[in-house]
Order: C-alpha cells, then sequence, then structure tokens
C-alpha cells in the first residue's frame, strides 16, 4: 500500500473524512505515482492500466447502466481511499467523473442536496454536467 496522494496534486478530491480520490479524464496522463485502484466510467472496457480496476458502463452525458454495480465500485473505491492512491476517471473528467465523486462524498456523509456543489467547489466547477447526473445524485442519496 502506497502512500495516499498529495493534497495539492491537480484533481485530488479531498473528502470531509480526510481521504482523498483523484478524479481525472482518461485523455490525460495518468499520475505518477500511478493509482493503486481505479473505477473507469465508459462506454466500453478500458485497456488494462497496470493496477486494479473495475469498470462501469456509462455512456458519455448518460447514467451508469446498473446503479448497484456503480454502488459497490464506489464503495470499494471510498473504503480502500483510506489509505491507498484511488482514482475514478471517464474520458473528459467532468461529467461522470463529477457524478461519481459526488456520489462518494455522500458516501463521505456530505448531505445528498450539498454533493454537487461540494464537488464543484472542490474539484472543478462544471463537474455533473447534465441535469439527470445531479437527479441521480440525490437519488443515490436516497438509496
Amino acid at each position: 500500500m502506497g502512500a495516499p496522494w498529495p493534497a495539492d496534486l491537480p484533481g485530488v478530491l479531498t473528502l470531509p473524512s480526510g481521504r482523498r480520490v483523484l478524479g481525472r479524464g482518461l485523455r490525460s496522463a495518468a499520475p505518477e505515482p500511478p493509482p493503486e485502484f481505479g473505477v473507469y466510467l465508459l462506454g466500453r472496457r478500458p485497456a488494462d492500466a497496470g493496477w486494479e480496476q473495475q469498470w462501469v458502463r456509462w455512456r458519455d452525458f448518460g447514467l451508469p447502466a446498473d446503479d448497484r454495480e456503480l454502488g459497490r465500485a464506489l464503495t470499494e473505491a471510498w473504503e480502500r481511499a483510506d489509505g491507498e492512491r484511488v482514482e475514478i476517471a471517464c474520458r473528459g473528467g467532468t461529467g461522470r467523473t463529477g457524478t461519481a465523486l459526488a456520489c462518494l462524498a455522500v458516501l463521505d456523509g456530505v448531505p445528498a442536496e450539498e454533493a454537487v456543489a461540494f464537488v464543484r467547489r472542490h474539484y472543478r466547477p462544471r463537474a455533473v454536467e447534465t441535469r439527470w447526473q445531479r437527479r441521480f445524485v440525490l437519488r443515490f442519496g436516497a438509496g
């Protein structure tokens, strides 16, 4: 197990519990040191990255194909972020990644109705791109 992400690394979201998760777009180069675990939110299975990963089928601007699969992947990411380098990524790093980070914030205790604003304030101002994604975060918090 490596050291957690540095708080000043671009794209790192520090949750209220102190856990740090890297959000990024896969168009960008992988960070150094590399993640120990990644959750990839894509329409197609990603190539093997060289570290442990989970793929959640999720088309751009849409919602995850399987809510429960996303919930399991994010729960594992949240648990592992308490000591491991975890990343959440999609192609661009804004909509799907922002939505997943907002759901992680809910798992960490941020009220669902505040999670999108939290992620926009601490990760990217335009994170969570569609109203459907915003509603998804609310539903995630209710379930």
